[in-house]
């Protein structure tokens, strides 16, 4: 098969010629009909994922058919349309048992404990515990959004944040994540508030429901106040950066809800958490890491009766050629990049 590999943290993406897998026991090998482009993606090339190991094949937010099952599946056929959330449980933890798969102890995720979707074939464990049926009517590329960005947005504003008809909701990073956030508050009769430092970004929030935008350069805390007639009910950090972090916490009312969703690697810097500010106004303080496949039936019901629509996310479809090009170049377009061709 053909696939995207690189050598070295932050070395050469290439486009070669590799061995396709095999399914493991429980598993499947899927083939790919459209994989996106995230910026988790770009992190696992520049090494800020410890479970990386080279020579790497990336990609982990993908939507295809079943190409061969492994012995003992039995819910799934070659043929069978899916998607998969990118973390991938075992089925068999404490954490899997009590059905927060999202967090399981022995959880693999395509793209960054094995090779990944940016290649003609990718290998999926524990099949019948995490892959999603992709309805007929919903095209693959669109339902690649849900492995990842779409469905992570969509667990954090609506089943962590406990978004409201009528609160106030800032996201802070109008990237994959950002902008889902941004259509799926909006939906749910939220007032939204989008953070960002590209004018791009920024157009393409207001046309998927923000009703305010914001130059992320500015005092950011001190907008939203203004803005809101006091603070957010629900900040989420859709980036993973020191600064948006903090801007989030700080952008609360009373009583508000920060959800973290994006990554804060190292490298960038650890942010300093105001717990002054947690204690006075009583904030309340959460992570979102993803979204288990027992809990897609919620989201598909709202796309299938179009109230949301993901497919519009999606700005661009690429050629394999094209993707390390644009995963070296990830953030710095608004929208979703999913390759589709292979």
């Amino acid at each position: 098969m053909r696939a995207l590999l690189f050598d070295s943290f932050g070395g050469p993406l290439e486009v070669r010629e590799v061995p396709a897998p095999d399914p493991a026991p429980g598993g499947v090998v899927v083939r790919v009909a459209a994989s996106g482009i995230c910026r988790s993606d770009w992190h696992g090339w520049q090494g800020h994922d410890p479970g990386v190991v080279l020579p790497h094949v990336p990609g982990h937010e993908l939507a295809g058919t079943v190409e061969a099952v492994g012995a003992g599946v039995a819910r799934w056929s070659p043929g069978d349309r899916v998607t998969v959330p990118f973390v991938n449980a075992c089925g068999r933890c404490a954490q899997c048992a009590a059905g927060d798969h999202q967090v399981c102890a022995r959880q693999t995720q395509p793209g960054f404990t094995h090779w990944g979707s940016l290649a003609g074939f990718v290998a999926l464990d524990a099949a019948d515990v995490n892959l999603v049926a992709v309805p007929a009517e919903l095209d693959l590329s669109t339902a690649a959004a849900l492995g990842c960005r779409y469905a992570t947005a969509f667990r954090a504003v609506v089943q962590i944040g406990g978004v409201r008809a009528g609160e106030w909701v800032v996201v802070h990073g109008c990237g994959g994540v950002g902008l889902s956030a941004v259509q799926i508050a909006a939906a749910a009769g939220a007032r939204v508030v989008a953070v960002d430092v590209s004018a791009g970004a920024l157009e393409l929030a207001r046309e998927l429901g923000a009703d305010h935008v914001l130059d992320g350069g500015t005092d950011v805390p001190a907008a939203v106040a203004d803005l809101t007639g006091g603070g957010a009910h629900l900040s989420l950090d859709a980036l993973g950066a020191a600064v948006t972090c903090t801007n989030s916490v700080r952008s609360l009312r009373p009583r508000g809800r920060h959800v973290q969703v994006g990554l804060l690697p190292p490298a960038e810097g650890r942010p300093e958490v105001p717990m002054d500010l947690v204690i006075a106004r009583e904030l309340q303080l959460s992570g979102s890491h993803g979204m288990a496949a027992h809990a897609y039936p919620e989201l598909l019901g709202l796309i299938a009766a179009g109230r949301l629509d993901p497919g519009r996310l999606v700005t661009r479809e690429l050629a394999l050629d094209d993707a390390g090009a644009a995963l070296a170049e990830v953030g710095r377009r608004p929208g979703i990049a999913v390759v589709t061709s292979f």
